[in-house]
């Protein structure tokens, strides 16, 4: 019996968490990853090295490996002393190094997965660094993927230096062999549009014949969907790829308890509303049900129960 095929499109914390519940189910899955970061161990590799910032690649790679849990932190570790060492990453220079052994990016990411026994493959959307612009709505511009939400204004449209980039083979071939395309969770322009920049991969959504669900953040993020509703990010996407690309959505209804309110108000950050009239309006198909996890004073998504609730859309 074939195995059904999901492909999951974008970047962050968001993007692993999801993927760790998901390899536990007998499915195909495909991992675009946004190749916008600037920031941190990342953002210094891509300059030096004029690599792709290896970040959320090392994130997703991590989350769909199947090693030992040592092996795992010895991936994730980050280095706090050392001239030119501190705040690297292992993971992140193992890419880098497998990067320059094999001549190209998208190559070492396939060898790397081979070492840490990924379930799954990890595709880059693009093979080049690509550095992400925001124009505001005052009509001011901002540029650069952990700067953009800084300034804390409103966000016209994002888009992406050089506009002529070019989308991975392996992730149109992914999005176009789909039974089921997820986009999210993660920060709206900053992890999940800009993969839909790339050019070829806004075509490709628009052409497969895949369901495509959005799941939708729980709580508002600062400097970048302040104020915002769940059809807010859904015309977002769709004005940005210039076609409508979200067939369903999936919300959360649970409670969240006041301590976790308070915590994430003080951060400047609200519970999403969830306009489930104005989504219907727009013949959006609701997935509404109670799917988080909290720890340690942190909202996530209950990965688990999220991949089984994608798991019946296939």
């Amino acid at each position: 019996m074939r195995r059904a095929k999901i492909t999951v499109i974008g970047g962050g914390t968001g993007l692993s968490v999801l993927l760790k519940g998901l390899k536990h189910f007998p499915v195909d899955i495909s991992a675009i990853v946004t190749v916008a970061d600037d920031g941190g161990s990342s953002g210094r590799l891509r300059e030096e090295l004029d690599i792709p910032p290896p970040g959320d690649i090392r994130n997703v790679l991590v989350a769909l490996s199947e090693v030992e849990p040592l092996v795992e932190e010895l991936f994730q570790h980050r280095f706090e002393n050392g001239t030119g060492l501190s705040g690297h990453s292992l993971g992140n220079l193992l890419l880098a190094g497998m990067s320059s052994v094999m001549g190209d990016f998208s190559r070492g990411v396939k060898e790397v997965s081979r070492v840490l026994n990924v379930k799954g493959r990890v595709i880059p959307a693009s093979n080049h660094h690509l550095t992400l612009h925001a124009e505001y709505k005052d009509g001011s511009y901002g540029k650069g993927e952990s700067m953009i939400p800084r300034a804390g204004k409103p966000i016209k449209r994002v888009f992406l230096e050089p506009e002529d980039c070019e989308a991975m083979p392996e992730a149109l071939e992914a999005i176009k062999e789909a039974d089921l395309v997820i986009l999210g969770p993660g920060s709206l322009y900053t992890s999940v549009i800009p993969n839909l920049l790339v050019p070829g991969i806004g075509d490709a959504l628009k052409q497969t014949a895949a369901n495509r669900v959005y799941i939708c953040n729980v709580m508002t993020q600062p400097g970048e969907t302040d104020g915002y509703c769940v059809s807010d990010h859904i015309n977002a996407i769709n004005e940005h790829a210039q076609s409508r690309l979200v067939d369903a959505v999936i919300m959360n209804t649970q409670t969240i308890p006041l301590s976790y309110k308070e915590r994430y108000e003080h951060e400047g950050a609200k519970p999403v509303t969830p306009d489930a009239a104005k989504l219907r309006d727009m013949n959006i198909d609701l997935i509404e049900d109670e799917l988080l996890l909290f720890s340690n004073e942190v909202l996530r998504h209950d990965a688990k129960k999220l991949s089984e609730r994608l798991l019946t859309l296939l």
